[in-house]
Protein backbone atom coordinates (compact mmCIF):
# COMPACT_ATOMS: atom_id res chain seq x y z
CA UNK A 1 0.00 0.00 0.00
CA UNK A 2 1.39 3.44 -0.92
CA UNK A 3 2.16 6.10 1.67
CA UNK A 4 -0.65 8.23 0.26
CA UNK A 5 -3.18 5.40 0.48
CA UNK A 6 -2.02 4.52 3.97
CA UNK A 7 -2.27 8.14 5.06
CA UNK A 8 -5.75 8.53 3.57
CA UNK A 9 -7.07 5.48 5.39
CA UNK A 10 -5.35 6.53 8.58
CA UNK A 11 -6.99 9.95 8.60
CA UNK A 12 -10.37 8.20 8.55
CA UNK A 13 -9.32 6.20 11.59
CA UNK A 14 -7.48 9.00 13.39
CA UNK A 15 -10.39 9.99 15.67
CA UNK A 16 -10.04 6.58 17.33
CA UNK A 17 -7.01 7.95 19.14
CA UNK A 18 -9.30 10.27 21.03
CA UNK A 19 -12.61 8.40 20.99
CA UNK A 20 -11.58 5.12 22.60
CA UNK A 21 -12.38 6.48 26.03
CA UNK A 22 -15.04 9.06 25.22
CA UNK A 23 -17.72 6.66 26.43
CA UNK A 24 -16.25 7.12 29.88
CA UNK A 25 -15.36 10.60 31.11
CA UNK A 26 -11.70 11.38 31.70
CA UNK A 27 -9.94 14.65 32.29
CA UNK A 28 -6.73 16.19 33.56
CA UNK A 29 -5.96 16.95 37.19
CA UNK A 30 -6.27 20.67 36.42
CA UNK A 31 -9.93 20.10 35.55
CA UNK A 32 -10.99 17.79 38.36
CA UNK A 33 -9.46 15.20 40.65
CA UNK A 34 -12.62 13.13 40.18
CA UNK A 35 -11.71 12.26 36.59
CA UNK A 36 -8.01 13.20 36.64
CA UNK A 37 -4.99 11.06 35.89
CA UNK A 38 -5.13 9.01 39.09
CA UNK A 39 -8.60 7.79 38.05
CA UNK A 40 -7.73 6.80 34.49
CA UNK A 41 -6.92 3.20 35.37
CA UNK A 42 -10.48 2.83 36.67
CA UNK A 43 -11.76 3.92 33.24
CA UNK A 44 -9.16 2.10 31.14
CA UNK A 45 -7.23 -0.69 32.93
CA UNK A 46 -4.32 -0.30 30.51
CA UNK A 47 -3.62 3.10 32.10
CA UNK A 48 -2.42 1.17 35.14
CA UNK A 49 0.00 -0.93 33.09
CA UNK A 50 3.73 -1.44 33.54
CA UNK A 51 4.87 0.46 30.43
CA UNK A 52 3.13 3.78 30.81
CA UNK A 53 4.15 7.24 29.61
CA UNK A 54 5.36 9.87 30.23
CA UNK A 55 8.43 9.22 32.39
CA UNK A 56 11.25 11.11 34.02
CA UNK A 57 14.42 10.52 32.00
CA UNK A 58 17.44 10.26 34.29
CA UNK A 59 20.42 10.76 32.03
CA UNK A 60 22.94 9.09 34.34
CA UNK A 61 20.85 5.91 34.21
CA UNK A 62 20.33 5.91 30.44
CA UNK A 63 22.24 3.18 28.63
CA UNK A 64 24.29 4.29 25.64
CA UNK A 65 23.19 2.56 22.43
CA UNK A 66 25.42 3.30 19.44
CA UNK A 67 22.82 1.88 17.05
CA UNK A 68 20.58 4.85 17.85
CA UNK A 69 21.91 7.08 15.10
CA UNK A 70 20.38 9.98 13.17
CA UNK A 71 16.84 9.78 11.76
CA UNK A 72 15.87 10.09 8.13
CA UNK A 73 13.13 12.73 8.01
CA UNK A 74 11.28 12.12 4.73
CA UNK A 75 9.08 14.98 3.53
CA UNK A 76 9.81 17.06 6.62
CA UNK A 77 11.72 19.57 4.48
CA UNK A 78 8.89 20.43 2.07
CA UNK A 79 5.49 22.08 2.40
CA UNK A 80 3.15 19.37 1.06
CA UNK A 81 0.11 19.98 -1.08
CA UNK A 82 -3.29 19.49 0.49
CA UNK A 83 -4.73 20.88 3.69
CA UNK A 84 -3.75 20.57 7.32
CA UNK A 85 -6.53 20.90 9.88
CA UNK A 86 -6.05 22.31 13.37
CA UNK A 87 -8.48 20.91 15.96
CA UNK A 88 -9.35 21.59 19.57
CA UNK A 89 -10.22 18.04 20.66
CA UNK A 90 -11.10 19.07 24.22
CA UNK A 91 -7.84 17.71 25.62
CA UNK A 92 -5.14 19.24 23.41
CA UNK A 93 -4.54 21.32 20.34
CA UNK A 94 -3.90 18.97 17.40
CA UNK A 95 -2.90 19.44 13.76
CA UNK A 96 -3.92 16.60 11.41
CA UNK A 97 -1.45 16.15 8.58
CA UNK A 98 -1.70 15.25 4.92
CA UNK A 99 1.15 14.48 2.55
CA UNK A 100 4.00 12.03 2.29
CA UNK A 101 5.77 12.69 5.59
CA UNK A 102 7.58 9.91 7.41
CA UNK A 103 10.60 8.90 9.47
CA UNK A 104 13.00 5.97 9.40
CA UNK A 105 16.40 5.18 10.86
CA UNK A 106 17.04 6.29 14.42
CA UNK A 107 16.90 2.68 15.56
CA UNK A 108 13.29 2.27 14.41
CA UNK A 109 12.25 -1.18 13.13
CA UNK A 110 10.29 0.20 10.15
CA UNK A 111 9.24 3.32 8.32
CA UNK A 112 6.63 5.36 10.19
CA UNK A 113 4.16 7.75 8.53
CA UNK A 114 3.28 11.05 10.21
CA UNK A 115 -0.37 11.41 11.26
CA UNK A 116 -0.64 14.44 13.49
CA UNK A 117 1.11 16.61 16.01
CA UNK A 118 -0.22 18.12 19.21
CA UNK A 119 0.86 20.13 22.24
CA UNK A 120 0.83 19.83 26.03
CA UNK A 121 1.45 22.91 28.19
CA UNK A 122 1.18 24.37 31.68
CA UNK A 123 0.18 27.81 32.95
CA UNK A 124 1.74 31.20 32.32
CA UNK A 125 3.61 30.87 35.61
CA UNK A 126 4.14 27.11 35.47
CA UNK A 127 5.51 24.31 33.33
CA UNK A 128 3.53 21.71 31.43
CA UNK A 129 5.68 19.22 29.55
CA UNK A 130 4.74 15.59 30.00
CA UNK A 131 8.23 14.12 30.03
CA UNK A 132 10.82 15.48 32.41
CA UNK A 133 14.60 15.25 32.05
CA UNK A 134 16.57 14.82 35.27
CA UNK A 135 13.44 15.96 37.08
CA UNK A 136 13.13 19.18 35.07
CA UNK A 137 9.73 19.97 33.59
CA UNK A 138 9.59 22.34 30.61
CA UNK A 139 6.87 24.88 29.71
CA UNK A 140 5.44 22.88 26.79
CA UNK A 141 5.96 19.67 24.82
CA UNK A 142 5.32 18.83 21.17
CA UNK A 143 4.38 15.28 20.14
CA UNK A 144 4.57 14.21 16.49
CA UNK A 145 2.66 10.93 16.12
CA UNK A 146 3.67 8.39 13.45
CA UNK A 147 2.08 5.08 12.39
CA UNK A 148 4.13 1.98 11.57
CA UNK A 149 3.82 1.55 7.79
CA UNK A 150 2.93 -2.14 8.17
CA UNK A 151 -0.45 -1.19 9.70
CA UNK A 152 -3.40 0.41 7.92
CA UNK A 153 -4.97 2.10 10.92
CA UNK A 154 -4.24 3.29 14.43
CA UNK A 155 -6.53 0.74 16.10
CA UNK A 156 -4.48 -2.06 14.49
CA UNK A 157 -1.19 -0.49 15.52
CA UNK A 158 -2.30 -0.10 19.13
CA UNK A 159 -2.17 -3.87 19.56
CA UNK A 160 1.58 -3.93 18.93
CA UNK A 161 4.51 -2.64 20.99
CA UNK A 162 6.07 -1.00 17.93
CA UNK A 163 2.81 0.17 16.34
CA UNK A 164 3.41 3.88 16.84
CA UNK A 165 6.45 6.13 17.05
CA UNK A 166 6.14 9.48 18.79
CA UNK A 167 8.77 12.21 18.68
CA UNK A 168 8.78 14.44 21.76
CA UNK A 169 10.28 17.94 21.84
CA UNK A 170 10.53 20.33 24.79
CA UNK A 171 10.09 24.10 24.64
CA UNK A 172 11.95 26.92 26.32
CA UNK A 173 10.93 30.57 26.59
CA UNK A 174 12.98 33.10 24.62
CA UNK A 175 12.82 36.87 24.15
CA UNK A 176 12.01 36.67 20.44
CA UNK A 177 9.01 35.25 18.61
CA UNK A 178 9.65 32.06 16.67
CA UNK A 179 8.26 33.14 13.29
CA UNK A 180 7.99 29.51 12.17
CA UNK A 181 5.01 29.21 14.52
CA UNK A 182 3.07 32.13 13.02
CA UNK A 183 0.71 29.93 10.97
CA UNK A 184 -0.27 28.01 14.10
CA UNK A 185 -0.56 30.92 16.52
CA UNK A 186 -2.61 32.88 13.98
CA UNK A 187 -5.15 30.05 13.89
CA UNK A 188 -5.59 29.74 17.66
CA UNK A 189 -8.43 32.26 17.84
CA UNK A 190 -10.45 30.04 15.49
CA UNK A 191 -10.15 26.90 17.63
CA UNK A 192 -10.72 28.29 21.11
CA UNK A 193 -13.42 25.81 22.07
CA UNK A 194 -13.79 22.04 22.14
CA UNK A 195 -14.70 20.60 18.70
CA UNK A 196 -13.62 23.76 16.89
CA UNK A 197 -11.54 23.03 13.81
CA UNK A 198 -10.27 24.99 10.85
CA UNK A 199 -7.94 24.48 7.92
CA UNK A 200 -4.59 26.18 8.38
CA UNK A 201 -3.89 29.03 6.00
CA UNK A 202 -1.12 26.94 4.45
CA UNK A 203 0.99 23.87 5.01
CA UNK A 204 4.65 24.35 5.84
CA UNK A 205 7.89 22.47 6.29
CA UNK A 206 7.35 20.33 9.36
CA UNK A 207 11.04 20.60 10.23
CA UNK A 208 10.59 24.37 10.57
CA UNK A 209 8.91 23.70 13.93
CA UNK A 210 11.88 21.71 15.22
CA UNK A 211 15.33 22.44 16.63
CA UNK A 212 18.24 22.62 14.14
CA UNK A 213 18.76 19.39 12.18
CA UNK A 214 22.30 18.94 13.49
CA UNK A 215 20.95 18.55 17.05
CA UNK A 216 18.41 15.84 16.24
CA UNK A 217 20.83 12.94 16.64
CA UNK A 218 20.84 13.64 20.40
CA UNK A 219 17.87 11.90 21.98
CA UNK A 220 16.56 9.29 24.44
CA UNK A 221 14.56 6.18 23.60
CA UNK A 222 12.21 3.92 25.52
CA UNK A 223 9.08 1.81 24.99
CA UNK A 224 5.90 3.23 26.45
CA UNK A 225 2.30 4.22 25.88
CA UNK A 226 -0.06 6.88 24.67
CA UNK A 227 -0.31 9.56 27.37
CA UNK A 228 -4.11 9.73 27.26
CA UNK A 229 -6.71 6.97 27.67
CA UNK A 230 -6.76 4.28 26.43
CA UNK A 231 -3.03 4.52 27.28
CA UNK A 232 -2.19 1.76 24.77
CA UNK A 233 1.32 0.41 25.35
CA UNK A 234 2.22 0.61 21.67
CA UNK A 235 4.65 3.52 21.40
CA UNK A 236 8.34 3.78 20.64
CA UNK A 237 9.18 7.06 22.33
CA UNK A 238 11.97 9.39 21.25
CA UNK A 239 12.56 12.43 23.45
CA UNK A 240 15.03 14.94 22.04
CA UNK A 241 17.59 16.87 24.06
CA UNK A 242 17.48 20.21 22.28
CA UNK A 243 14.45 22.37 23.19
CA UNK A 244 12.50 24.57 20.78
CA UNK A 245 12.45 28.31 21.50
CA UNK A 246 9.24 30.34 21.53
CA UNK A 247 8.52 33.71 23.08
CA UNK A 248 6.61 34.33 26.29
CA UNK A 249 3.88 35.96 24.21
CA UNK A 250 3.57 32.90 21.96
CA UNK A 251 3.43 30.58 24.96
CA UNK A 252 0.74 32.76 26.54
CA UNK A 253 -1.34 32.50 23.37
CA UNK A 254 -1.65 28.73 23.93
CA UNK A 255 -2.26 29.03 27.66
CA UNK A 256 -4.88 31.79 27.49
CA UNK A 257 -6.63 31.28 24.12
CA UNK A 258 -7.67 27.62 24.27
CA UNK A 259 -10.44 26.08 26.39
CA UNK A 260 -11.31 22.56 27.54
CA UNK A 261 -14.96 23.53 27.27
CA UNK A 262 -17.27 23.90 24.28
CA UNK A 263 -18.70 27.24 23.18
CA UNK A 264 -21.98 26.52 25.01
CA UNK A 265 -20.36 25.57 28.33
CA UNK A 266 -18.81 27.61 31.11
CA UNK A 267 -15.33 28.61 29.85
CA UNK A 268 -12.52 26.53 31.35
CA UNK A 269 -9.04 27.43 30.14
CA UNK A 270 -7.04 24.53 28.75
CA UNK A 271 -4.10 24.65 31.13
CA UNK A 272 -1.86 21.92 32.56
CA UNK A 273 -3.09 19.39 30.02
CA UNK A 274 -0.34 16.93 30.89
CA UNK A 275 -0.23 13.53 32.53
CA UNK A 276 2.16 13.23 35.51
CA UNK A 277 5.24 11.07 35.02
CA UNK A 278 4.74 7.33 35.46
CA UNK A 279 6.92 4.66 37.03
CA UNK A 280 9.68 3.32 34.80
CA UNK A 281 9.33 -0.14 36.39
CA UNK A 282 11.74 -2.58 34.71
CA UNK A 283 12.18 -0.64 31.49
CA UNK A 284 15.51 0.67 30.24
CA UNK A 285 15.97 4.15 28.80
CA UNK A 286 18.58 4.36 26.05
CA UNK A 287 20.74 7.32 25.06
CA UNK A 288 21.50 7.80 21.38
CA UNK A 289 25.02 7.58 20.01
CA UNK A 290 25.39 11.38 20.08
CA UNK A 291 23.44 12.12 23.26
CA UNK A 292 25.25 14.45 25.64
CA UNK A 293 27.05 12.92 28.58
CA UNK A 294 25.28 13.89 31.78
CA UNK A 295 27.03 16.66 33.68
CA UNK A 296 26.35 14.65 36.82
CA UNK A 297 28.74 11.87 35.84
CA UNK A 298 32.01 13.81 36.20
CA UNK A 299 31.43 15.00 39.79
CA UNK A 300 30.45 11.47 40.73
CA UNK A 301 33.77 10.10 39.45
CA UNK A 302 35.63 12.97 41.10
CA UNK A 303 33.95 12.27 44.43
CA UNK A 304 34.81 8.58 44.16
CA UNK A 305 38.47 9.38 43.52
CA UNK A 306 38.52 11.71 46.53
CA UNK A 307 37.08 9.00 48.79
CA UNK A 308 39.63 6.47 47.53
CA UNK A 309 42.45 8.95 48.15
CA UNK A 310 41.32 9.51 51.74
CA UNK A 311 41.07 5.76 52.34
CA UNK A 312 44.55 5.24 50.89
CA UNK A 313 46.04 7.86 53.22
CA UNK A 314 44.38 6.26 56.24
CA UNK A 315 45.67 2.83 55.28
CA UNK A 316 49.22 4.20 55.10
Amino acid sequence: MSVIATASLTFLMLPLMCQSSESAKWCYNSQSKDCGASKWKDIEPTCGGMKQSPINIVRTKAQRNNSLEAFQFIGYDTAPSGKWTIVNNGHALQVNLQGEISISGGGLPARYNALQFHFHWGRESGNGSEHTIDGKQYPMELHIVHLNSKYDAVHDAKNHETGLAVLGFMYKIDDKNNTNYSTITSALRNVSYKADQVELASTFRLDSLLPPLETLSRYYRYYGSLTTPDCAEAVIWTVFEEPISISKKQYASFVNSIFFSSATERPVNMQENFRPVQELNKRQVFASKDATESSCSAPTVSLLLTILSVLAVRLV
